[in-house]
């Protein structure tokens, strides 16, 4: 019996048994599991980082192998993702501020909504890229601002 540790959908899973892959061109493929055929596509290939992204009957997964490394990563706590603090939100660009979506106190996490700011007859929403609570709130809405001024404060 052939064991193999893969990490599917960002869980370790451990497959015994084997499955045949019929291949169509570089991107189509077919599998075929215990009497079952699933067909799948490549979404995205992602090899130097380990990582496939594939569609296998309409559902998206994304797979990788487990190796030596991967182990001493994890035991040295090097595979969690960094996440910026946050200090500041500066306007991107010259713009009105249109609806702040947070409060003094509010604690923001990565993608939270800030604000929305009007550059061009566009409405852009910046969102937060780490985390952190906000501090202060310099503008309201209706303010003009400028590019590089200091909209949010965090502590």
């Amino acid at each position: 019996m052939v064991r193999k540790d893969w990490i599917i959908d960002g869980k370790d899973v451990t497959i015994t048994d084997g499955a045949v892959v019929k291949w169509d061109d570089h991107k189509f493929f077919s599998i075929e599991h215990h009497g079952k055929t699933f067909h799948g596509e490549v979404i995205d290939d992602n090899t130097e980082g380990n990582l496939l992204t594939l569609k296998i009957n309409h559902r998206v997964f994304t797979i990788s192998k487990k190796g030596e490394l991967d182990e001493l990563i994890k035991s040295l706590g090097l595979d969690k993702p960094k996440i910026k603090q946050l200090k500041e939100l500066e306007a991107p660009m010259p713009g009105r501020i249109v609806n702040i979506a947070v409060q003094i106190g509010q604690e923001l996490n990565v993608g939270d909504e800030i604000l929305s700011l009007e550059a061009m007859k566009m409405e852009n929403i910046l969102k937060a890229e780490g985390v952190g609570k906000v501090k202060n709130i310099c503008f309201a809405n209706d303010d003009v601002v400028d590019k590089g001024a200091v909209l949010i404060e965090f502590e």
